[in-house]
């Protein structure tokens, strides 16, 4: 099967695009696409002349069409368009999100459910598609396991976000999880602990400090080799920040109990998505105390793969 995947190459969007054409076995090509005006402005709601949309700074939109794109992101919309017309329907365009237009511009629209869009032909997912398989983390965690041997268990990861649109992580909620944590630390938890650039020289200073008082703490520094994955393939439990929906979907994509940690903030429809979890048994918020609870991990990669190959072939 021949894939494009068609983002303006954000990794966030690129990587859910990814994750289906990976799971679906494809060959897949990478588009990444830049807009002319006013289709850049206007996307998605300027449809007119979708196949003039895309200029020569992204990757050329043009024959021959693959059998499936997958994209992602408003500015991938206007060439789905362009690509299903120019194709006669014989390439099976696939938008991931919420498009915002109708979905009857696309064969199959995949959006979070707590986006509450429907149709017949949406398919929702509980959460975001991603990358993560248990070979990757496998793979991970053999990679690293030499350098964390001396962590004991439990083991675990401990993922900080920070402050986004929706949610902020302020000093004093830091300062809380950083107690928190390091009292794991000192009920002889191992921690694995990684930041991201959204937590902030501030907060990532009163983590440094605070963890500083236990052992059992391997805080990577962002030198070398990113140990996210091997962090969740070593991992007995994770404890993770809710700002980004797709952090927690691959926490949650472990089977590994996930301990969610909820920040200053926040919207309607990611108080659905963190409910959703909560009430599927797959998270829970984080009170300071490791639990233990089993739940089948989330696979929304393989599920929407299935549902995209069942569609194709009915077509």
């Amino acid at each position: 099967m021949q894939c494009w995947v068609i983002t303006d190459g954000k990794a966030g969007m690129e990587n859910q695009c990814l994750g289906l054409a990976e799971a679906l076995g494809a060959a897949v090509v990478v588009k990444r696409v830049h807009l002319r005006n006013p289709w850049r402005r206007l996307s998605p709601y300027l449809r007119i002349g979708a196949r003039f949309a895309a200029d020569a700074q992204g990757n050329p939109i043009a024959p021959p069409w693959p059998d499936i794109a997958i994209g992602c992101g408003r500015q991938a919309i206007p060439p789905l368009i362009a690509i299903r017309k120019a194709s006669r329907g014989r390439c099976f365009t696939v938008y991931l999100q919420d498009p915002r237009i109708s979905p009857r511009h696309f064969d199959l629209v995949v959006p979070p459910e707590h986006d509450r869009l429907r149709g017949d032909n949406v398919v929702t997912t509980q959460g975001a598609l991603h990358r993560v398989t248990p070979a990757v983390l496998a793979a991970a965690a053999g990679r690293f396991a030499p350098a964390y041997a001396a962590l004991p268990h439990p083991r675990v990861a401990v993922l900080i976000g920070g402050s986004s649109a929706a949610y902020h992580l302020t000093p004093i909620i830091m300062g809380d999880v950083a107690d928190r944590l390091t009292a794991l630390a000192h009920g002889g938890a191992g921690l694995m602990v990684t930041t991201s650039r959204r937590t902030g020289a501030d907060n990532a200073a009163i983590l440094r400090a605070r963890l500083g008082t236990a052992g059992n703490v391997a805080l990577w520094d962002g030198t070398g080799e990113n140990p996210y994955f091997a962090y969740l393939g070593l991992a007995d439990a994770i404890v993770v920040t809710c700002d980004s929906t797709n952090m927690v979907s691959e926490a949650c994509s472990t089977g590994k109990p996930v301990h969610v940690i909820e920040l200053e903030g926040g919207t309607p429809k990611f108080r659905r998505f963190l409910d959703g979890l909560y009430a599927a048994g797959l998270a829970r918020p984080f009170t300071g105390a490791l639990e233990h609870w089993d739940y089948p991990p989330l696979d929304e990669p393989a599920r929407i793969a299935a549902e995209v190959r069942r569609r194709m072939a009915a077509r």
